[in-house]
């Protein structure tokens, strides 16, 4: 699925971040094989889009002890992401600043929330804001990045999927293809950090 050149980012977008926490990478209770690849291509972005002082948002699971997502409570995953422990914690090699807007999701104990918008007062914001297109990265392709970008486009936002920045799970093989299929079908722009970047330098 190739990437193509997009619209180089003004007013009206925003870039997602997802859930770009300790467990979520190599070591991490619930760590995903090489997901500390999208850090480097996500902080290049993250220092352009910044210098054109556009909103940015981080998300992260933020769960509550005994998560009906956790093996214990009959759900698919180990203990991950409990609000306040180290490895909810975003890494510490992402590139955060203070002006960065968070937001917490699946904070309930009884409701699973893969997508950023899920519960949360993301969407709001970017209507508040003014955003229209959504730029995303992070973890994981096939579960939070997938939720997202769906939820997205169903709420009449463009988005656009960094294929350089995101990493799935890959729990059944070609459920990360398979979800970018998905994305694709529902109207997201596949692209790179790279091509956004080169987008904004050659912007006037």
């Amino acid at each position: 699925m190739g990437e193509k050149v997009v619209r180089a980012p003004g007013p009206g977008d925003a870039l997602l971040v997802v859930d770009l926490q300790v467990d979520f990478l190599p070591g991490g209770a619930l760590g995903i094989h090489k997901g500390d690849r999208v850090i480097p291509p996500l902080n290049r972005l993250l220092h352009a889009w910044r210098s054109r002082d556009l909103p940015v948002f981080l998300s992260r699971d933020w769960h509550p002890p005994g998560h009906c997502s956790f093996s214990a409570r009959g759900g698919p995953w180990p203990v991950h992401c409990v609000a306040g422990t180290p490895g909810a914690a975003l890494s510490s090699e992402l590139s955060v600043s203070p002006r960065d807007t968070l937001i917490s999701k699946a904070t309930r104990v009884d409701r699973e929330a893969y997508s950023a918008l899920d519960a949360t007062p993301l969407l709001d914001a970017l209507r508040e804001a003014g955003i229209t297109r959504l730029v995303i990265g992070g973890l994981a392709t096939d579960y939070c990045v997938r939720a997202t970008g769906l939820d997205a486009r169903a709420a009449g936002l463009d988005v656009v999927v960094l294929l350089d920045a995101i990493c799935g799970v890959d729990a059944t093989p070609g459920d990360a293809d398979r979800a970018l299929a998905e994305l694709a079908a529902a109207g997201c722009e596949m692209s790179s950090t790279d091509a956004v970047v080169a987008a904004m330098e050659s912007a006037p």
